[in-house]
């Protein structure tokens, strides 16, 4: 009778440790989809000619299950909207509408009131200053672990996503150079929009030559190039 119990007992063990053990395989396998997705994901994105198709693809998928696929969404939701708002900022950063506000050809199909180019002007800034701020707010450590805080996870994989994914996040994103960047076109929409409102406050001292802009009196004319200028 001492004996049966004994090999109950071991085979008990034995399909504990069994099924241990699958769970312990399970997990390494999920860890490592997780991680050669994400690594393939960092690969498209800092590819010389980024395809964002491809990395849109690859952040609308969830390649890992259970505890993993909460992990591996909520990295990819704070990837997305960085991306997208890393991709708007460099949208309009590249808009030529920007670069033909002071110019005769906009003078011409929007003077002299402007009204188009003031609404231009305002939505635009308005929308550089949110990216920014939005930009810098990603690449806090607070802002990167409301992606997965209060998931309900355990704490093994609070601290997978952090020191795996979010680490030194507050030294990765060169803020101070895409701030620069926001803050030089925001500095050019506001002289823009200086220019444009001494225009339209003189509609009727001003008109287009060809090509050019003239003046009916010197110090309208002074004031102008002193802000075009300025640029």
């Amino acid at each position: 009778m001492k004996k049966k119990i004994l090999i109950i007992i071991a085979i008990i063990i034995i399909v504990a440790l069994g099924t241990i053990g699958y769970i312990v395989f399970t997990d390494i396998k999920q860890e490592e989809k997780l991680m050669t997705e994400l690594n393939e994901i960092s690969d498209l994105a800092n590819s010389e000619n980024i395809n964002m198709d491809d990395v849109n693809q690859r952040l609308d998928r969830i390649v890992t299950t259970g505890d993993y696929a909460i992990v591996e969404d909520s990295f990819k939701s704070y990837l997305r909207e960085n991306f997208d708002n890393t991709m708007q900022i460099a949208e309009i950063l590249n808009d030529e509408k920007i670069v033909n506000i002071l110019t005769a050809q906009n003078y011409k199909e929007d003077g002299k009131d402007f009204v188009n180019t003031k609404e231009y002007i305002r939505t635009t800034r308005e929308k550089l200053e949110n990216c920014k701020t939005k930009y810098v707010e990603f690449f806090t450590e607070e802002k990167a672990m409301s992606y997965i805080n209060n998931k309900g996870l355990d704490s093994y994989y609070i601290d997978l996503y952090k020191e795996e994914f979010v680490g030194d996040i507050e030294n990765t994103g060169d803020t101070k150079t895409v701030e620069d960047s926001i803050n030089e076109i925001i500095e050019i929409l506001n002289i823009s929009e200086e220019t444009i409102n001494l225009l339209s406050e003189n509609k009727n001292s001003w008109e287009i030559q060809g090509e050019n802009i003239v003046f009916s009196n010197d110090s309208l004319s002074e004031k102008y190039d002193e802000l075009i200028n300025s640029l």
